[in-house]
């Protein structure tokens, strides 16, 4: 779940519990101001049937043992009006009938639906009365009861508490509004060191957050800046030092190379000659021996077959003198001379499909750096030694592109021979660790996926001709 809408959900779950416990305090107010408008009604009515028994005994002198207060007077307009809306009250003198008297229901409010008046009859439960003394001359001369409908009750506390309730969610509903609007704002800058830290998962090092207002963001920018200031510097040395290894590497080859072509190929050389002349000189009297020598003669050949194939692999065409393209030509050719001879050692015996090698070239390669033509050559040798032996391809196609002088270099190696990426890339060989070092080292890209037709594998690889300079916002 996300930061925001967790924090969102909190925020309505806040609102919902302050809601409910504004709801909770509202019901038990009005109930309470029901009971106590209850009993003021109750105290009101006591006090106009004292007056009207006052009154009675003062202007018509009825009184005695037996006499009867002016009973019927309390229920003038006069005592309606201190009886409540929506309350009962019952008047009972001494030995006689209570006599009941209830207020109108005019400003009580509208029916509150079903729900409401189920929970308020299961929160409060029926009204009780209250109950209060009439006294004359000291003693009690009756009793009055007052009582809150239960109907009048749910109705005023329905209309306090939809009033009430209302107010408080929409100040709520707008408080929550703002609220996610102010965190919503307040973690923009998450999501963008987020971005960030994707950018510099696919090597991206050049990017810089600028500094936020928030304090924690703020210090967590400036961590990320750092980290990326030191990946680039780590990465710049690491591709430094693997380019100097290469430039090594290249360098032993061409010792190993030149050591090869000096010392074996002299040696191969004068055993072929000297089988040779003993193969001459033998064969009129000693045709075994000469036998013998047209052998070593012939595994000599073989031999020194293997050891310009090794020359050529391990010594590359002068790229100063011949060109990038030429030699590309020149190894796509050789690909292509030894094709049968390589599927034979695959199967054992010629197949009826060879692999085809083909080139394509867009653009002029005149233009690009030794250094980033020489690891382009390396890297098309391994691509088509990969896909000649890892897989049963009835054609490969290289192609390179280098009339973008701002994109760089654009290598592709594509065949049909039936591999999978996947495993390419789970169980990585030091072929193509190799590749990936080299295009790493010249700051390029390298990709491993199926070609357009679905079948086969598809290696490419973009080498720029500079290393890009200067940091980026993110």
């Amino acid at each position: 779940m996300r930061l925001l809408t967790g924090l969102i959900l909190r925020v309505v779950a806040v609102v919902a519990l302050c809601l409910a416990a504004a709801s909770a305090w509202v019901m038990w107010d009005v109930n309470r101001t029901i009971r106590a408008e209850a009993a003021a009604s109750a105290d009101r009515v006591v006090r106009e049937a004292r007056e009207l028994a006052w009154r009675e005994l003062t202007w018509r002198g009825s009184s005695g043992r037996d006499a009867k207060y002016a009973f019927p007077d309390w229920r003038s307009s006069e005592t309606l009006r201190v009886i409540a809306p929506g309350y009962c009250v019952s008047l009972a003198w001494t030995d006689e009938a209570p006599r009941r008297l209830c207020g109108g229901w005019s400003g009580v409010g509208a029916a509150p639906p079903a729900w409401f008046d189920a929970a308020y009859a299961a929160l409060f439960g029926p009204s009780l009365p209250v109950t209060r003394t009439v006294t004359l001359n000291r003693r009690d001369a009756g009793q009055v009861i007052a009582v809150a409908d239960h109907g009048a009750a749910a109705r005023q506390a329905w209309r306090i508490v939809s009033v009430v309730v209302g107010v408080a969610a929409a100040m709520a509903a707008g408080i929550g509004l703002l609220a996610t609007l102010a965190i919503g704002h307040a973690l923009m800058p998450a999501e963008r060191i987020v971005r960030c830290l994707r950018k510099m998962e696919g090597g991206a090092y050049d990017l810089r957050l600028p500094a936020f207002r928030a304090r924690e963001f703020a210090l967590i920018a400036r961590a990320v800046n750092d980290l990326t200031q030191r990946l680039a510097e780590t990465t710049a040395q690491r591709a430094a030092l693997t380019r100097r290894l290469f430039q090594v590497q290249e360098e032993e080859r061409r010792a190993l190379a030149r050591d090869l072509h000096d010392e074996f190929g002299q040696c191969l050389t004068a055993a072929s000659a000297l089988a040779a002349a003993v193969a001459a000189g033998t064969d009129g009297d000693r045709p075994d021996i000469a036998e013998d020598a047209r052998a070593i003669s012939s595994i000599t050949e073989r031999m020194m077959g293997t050891l310009r194939s090794t020359l050529a692999r391990l010594r590359p065409p002068d790229l100063d003198t011949v060109g990038l393209e030429r030699s590309l030509g020149h190894l796509v050719a050789t690909w292509n001379a030894r094709g049968a001879a390589l599927a034979a050692a695959r199967t054992g015996a010629v197949p009826e499909t060879i692999p085809t090698f083909r080139l394509d070239i867009v653009g002029s390669l005149s233009h690009v750096p030794a250094q980033a033509g020489l690891s382009l050559y390396r890297i098309a040798q391994e691509c088509l030694t990969n896909a000649a032996r890892h897989g049963r391809p009835s054609e490969v196609r290289l192609r390179v592109e280098g009339d973008d002088p701002i994109r760089g270099l654009a290598l592709s190696v594509e065949d049909d021979g039936g591999g999978a990426p996947e495993r390419l890339e789970a169980k990585a060989g030091y072929g193509l660790i190799g590749i990936r070092e080299r295009v790493a080292a010249l700051g390029g890209s390298l990709s491993i996926e199926r070609p357009a037709g679905g079948i086969g594998v598809r290696i490419a690889a973009i080498i720029p001709f500079a290393d890009p300079a200067g940091a980026r916002f993110a």
